[in-house]
């Protein structure tokens, strides 16, 4: 039986060498193309004596391979769909054409099971990023569907042993130690914080432990892949500053300016550690801290590299006194303000809440509608007017481009923030984003809490 016990004590920690499946790995059709395979496997989660769950991995791995790639280089990858229902994937945080996207309903169809859907992309900027299936997210998300996509500089700056790559999830076990399936889709986590886990892992271990040199710098890269929880971390406690904030470097690595820091679904955060003593990240949202990773710090060579500085990538800056604004207020779920709410273009009432599961609202509408939220000419600029008029905490992802924050209710907000593509806001709170609308095409924005997302939290927008 899972408890909050044991759960903390987890299953004791596994010596790693290394992170995910590197590229290498991965199977390559004659024609070059990257083969990945969405598809059921068998799995133990928990103890080897616990009973195994039928996850939905890409090859049959978790989390998915590593895909890597330099910055400028074109990544081709053919997705194969062995599920029992439609998928696709989107490349989280790319700034790729909109074709490519992979948001099924809005850039394509979904990939039918038996069925193949070939992406070819460009990789424009250097970075953490990540893929994750996005037809029905909250299912076959929650189910395994996802891996770390990582763009490195045109040389890089780490060296592989040096460069670590930590994708974080958390999984809701049933009392045998399996998934638990029958609570996939459940209207109590749509209409509250989302689908929480009751079991951490780090590239599907729990608990696994690095070993690190003394003295030598590595750039730890941070993926939160779970589909509702927020992680609170502290760098500080282990002397580590952050490089980078969702693949986009800052201009120079700087230590938290406060803590605990968030990273909320989809969010990354690379991170620079030159270690001389034994740590551990530790999540610390719960009432006690929670290691989800430790690092064993051995002697061995003196440092022959120098800590590096990496170079911004070319985002264009928006131009805040001549941008268009547009204001979403979004609406709903458990404890928030209801409004009159439309979806599909029908307004809903008493029982088409719970019977559609459209519990929450953008301006009004819940979940995608026929026409876009904003249509607008490329290159102009955006400023996007977000206010939460709920009683959560969501994480908001715009696709296919990075902001900034520029305001923030009840913060002092300093120019030259970092960009982002994902960001949190909190209940009753209103934050304004600010970027240059210059990749065309049908972009969507929605609340990374994946069932909040299901539940009515996305919208698009178009630029011509």
């Amino acid at each position: 039986m899972i408890t909050r016990r044991n759960f903390i004590a987890g299953t004791g920690a596994a010596i790693v060498a290394g992170v995910c499946p590197p590229l290498f790995g991965i199977a390559r059709a004659d024609d070059g193309y990257i083969e990945i395979s969405a598809g059921p496997t068998s799995r133990k989660l928990y103890h080897e004596d616990a009973a195994a769950s039928e996850l939905w991995l890409y090859n049959q791995v978790s989390p998915g391979p590593e895909i890597r790639a330099r910055v400028g280089e074109r990544v081709r990858v053919r997705l194969v769909n062995n599920l029992e229902e439609p998928t696709s994937i989107h490349w989280h945080g790319i700034r790729i054409a909109n074709d490519m996207d992979g948001v099924s309903g809005l850039t394509q169809d979904p990939v039918q099971p038996g069925e193949t859907f070939e992406y070819d992309f460009v990789v424009p900027d250097a970075g953490t990023y990540w893929y994750h299936a996005h037809n029905k997210s909250w299912n076959q998300v929650a189910r395994g569907l996802y891996g770390p996509l990582i763009v490195d500089e045109a040389s890089p700056a780490f060296p592989p042993e040096h460069d670590l790559t930590l994708v974080i999830d958390d999984w809701r076990l049933s009392r045998d130690g399996s998934l638990d399936f029958a609570s996939l889709g459940h209207l109590m986590d749509w209409s509250h914080g989302g689908r929480f886990g009751n079991y951490l892992t780090v590239n599907g271990e729990s608990r696994p432990e690095f070993e690190l040199i003394e003295g030598h710098a590595y750039r730890i890269r941070l993926i939160n892949a779970a589909n509702a929880r927020i992680f609170e971390l502290d760098p500080g406690k282990y002397g580590a500053k952050i490089l980078a904030f969702d693949g986009q470097p800052l201009p120079q690595a700087e230590y938290a300016v406060y803590s605990p820091m968030l990273l909320t679904p989809a969010q990354r955060m690379d991170l620079l550690v030159t270690a001389g003593q034994d740590f551990a990240i530790e999540d610390l949202s719960g009432n006690d801290p929670y290691p989800i990773a430790t690092f064993k710090v051995k002697k061995g060579s003196k440092p022959v590299m120098g800590v590096p500085k990496l170079s911004p990538n070319p985002i264009s800056e928006p131009d805040i006194l001549n941008a268009r604004t547009f204001t979403i207020d979004m609406t709903g779920g458990a404890m928030g303000r209801m409004v009159e709410t439309v979806y599909n273009g029908k307004v809903l009432s008493g029982e088409d809440y719970p019977r559609t599961g459209q519990l929450w609202a953008f301006n009004g509408v819940a979940n995608l509608a026929e026409d876009p939220f904003f249509s607008i000419k490329r290159g102009e600029s955006v400023v996007l007017n977000v206010i939460n008029n709920t009683a959560f905490l969501h994480a908001m992802h715009v696709h296919g481009h990075h902001f900034r924050v520029i305001e923030r209710e009840g913060a002092t907000i300093d120019d030259g923030q970092p960009w982002r593509d994902t960001f949190a806001i909190g209940p009753d709170q209103s934050v304004k984003i600010a970027f240059v609308a210059d990749n065309p095409g049908k972009w969507l924005f929605h609340c990374h809490m994946l069932e909040h997302a299901a539940a009515g939290m996305n919208t698009w927008f178009e630029i011509v």
